[in-house]
């Protein structure tokens, strides 16, 4: 059988039956499908010609053209998933990928936004959202130092960004959780947020105060605006539109479910002019919530519900983020150090 069938059927079971996501599946896919070209390329166009010497080939050829250890770390595990279940599924004791190796990724510690930065950018986005811009921003002919009402959509979209980012602060959700929310989801009176994670668990967490008066402010008028908007606008061919007065919590200019890509721009936007290296998306915030926490006290495992991760082992990296900004002080401030 080609090859390409045969990822497309395992694409389906990853789908169908392990449940994985639509991000996950996605990875795959991309994986698989470099696999499939590379091996057509060499004359190899049958599952049944995949060879261990193929696959080490197909790695090598990825370290040459500099590809980071990480991702060969991911392509040759996506080779072995789909060999393992392609022997399964063909009851053959065969599976050329059974002995593939590649380096381990390296471990690097995630970005995290110290407190003073954070509380910074969050009045900003404050600012924003309650329809007030310093002079700076004003138009021709005002006054220096005056302040002006923003327009309202304008002012729609700041109230909606402040929520995420709150919210996203607040909980340390994942991108595919916040987007994935709708309305009914949120607990404003208990202060939690039900959402569905990897392998479509579903996990209940708790939010402050400050995000609630954000999303409470979001829900108030700018989310009911987007929708008006959306429905005065006609129908929209935007990819993922749905019909006005959709359940998602979170909705783009019009009117649709807000996607992960237009979080990621932002939350990027809004980090560029944040001090600091690392990566700037949604996960930065994922991360400097969960060292926070764990700065301040809380108990590992209690993080590790929250972010939702099955191995204790995963949360465990925040400890080691903890523990360089501990070095970090104690080097500026001990005068033996």
């Amino acid at each position: 059988m080609p090859l390409t069938d045969d990822i497309d059927a395992f694409l389906r079971y990853l789908s169908a039956e392990r449940g994985y996501s639509a991000h996950t599946v996605r990875a795959y896919r991309t994986d698989l499908a470099q696999l499939a070209a590379f091996a057509a390329e060499r004359g190899s166009a049958a599952s049944a010609d995949l060879t261990l010497e193929l696959l080490r080939e197909w790695l090598w050829v990825g370290t040459q053209a500099g590809l980071a250890r990480a991702t060969l770390a991911r392509r040759s595990a996506s080779a072995r998933s789909f060999t393992a279940w392609l022997a399964r599924a063909r009851d053959d004791s065969v599976d050329p990928a059974a002995r593939l190796r590649s380096p381990k990724p390296g471990h690097t510690l995630p970005r995290v936004i110290t407190h003073t930065q954070m509380n910074e950018l969050l009045e900003l986005l404050t600012t924003r959202a309650h329809g007030e811009v310093e002079a700076g921003g004003r138009p021709d002919g005002a006054e220096s130092g005056t302040r002006i009402d923003r327009e309202p959509a304008v002012r729609d979209l700041a109230a909606r960004d402040l929520a995420i980012v709150e919210l996203l602060y607040a909980s340390a959700l994942r991108v595919s959780e916040l987007v994935g929310l709708d309305v009914a989801d949120v607990d404003l009176d208990r202060l939690t947020v039900r959402v569905t994670g990897k392998g479509s668990k579903e996990r209940v967490v708790p939010f402050g105060v400050p995000a609630q008066r954000a999303i409470v402010h979001y829900l108030g008028q700018a989310r009911r605006s987007l929708v008006e908007h959306a429905s005065s606008s006609g129908p929209t061919s935007a990819p993922g539109a749905t019909a006005p007065g959709t359940t998602a919590l979170f909705l783009g200019r019009q009117g649709q479910r807000l996607g992960t890509r237009g979080v990621y721009r932002l939350v990027a936007t809004l980090l560029a002019e944040v001090p600091g290296t690392g990566p700037a998306g949604p996960h930065a915030l994922r991360h400097t919530a969960a060292t926070h926490l764990l700065d301040g006290g809380a108990d590992l495992r209690a993080v590790q519900e929250l972010l939702g991760h099955v191995s204790l082992g995963t949360t465990q990296i925040y400890t080691h983020v903890s523990a360089e900004r501990l070095k970090a002080s104690y080097g500026l401030a001990h005068p033996r150090a």
